[in-house]
């Protein structure tokens, strides 16, 4: 079900970022190169309680995520000075960055509660 609500978190939020109109009337869209670079999507969740190698195996996910995020990030940067983009398509190329960002703290929270809670249960045997 989160995984579910995820996906379609990220299928609005990239919706948006797109096509979405700004107040002075110019349109926010993602360039042409831009759209070329793939988000990752995030690794699976971490079954609740977690076992050593369930977190062993969510960590080399997580950590397989952060470079493919980190590699999304920088396709999405390599034009954002170019003198032929607009102000809407720099706009949506940060936009898109900013999401990349904040999806990335989401799943590093999910990984870091999971193993809190693991740590806590071996804590309390």
């Amino acid at each position: 079900m989160k995984r579910v609500i995820f996906t379609g978190l990220i299928l609005m939020v990239s919706m948006a970022a797109l096509a979405q109109q700004e107040d002075d009337g110019s349109r926010v869209v993602l360039p042409i190169e831009a759209q070329a670079c793939q988000l990752p999507s995030a690794p699976p969740p971490i079954p609740d309680p977690p076992v050593k190698e369930e977190l062993l195996k969510a960590q080399k996910a997580v950590k397989q995520f952060q470079a493919d995020v980190a590699d999304y990030r920088a396709c999405l940067d390599k034009d954002i000075d170019s003198e032929e983009l607009s102000w809407g398509n720099q706009q949506a190329i940060l936009n898109a960055h900013d999401y990349s960002v904040a999806m990335e703290e989401r799943v590093a929270a999910m990984f870091n509660e999971a193993l809190r809670a693991y740590k806590a249960s071996i804590a309390t045997n």
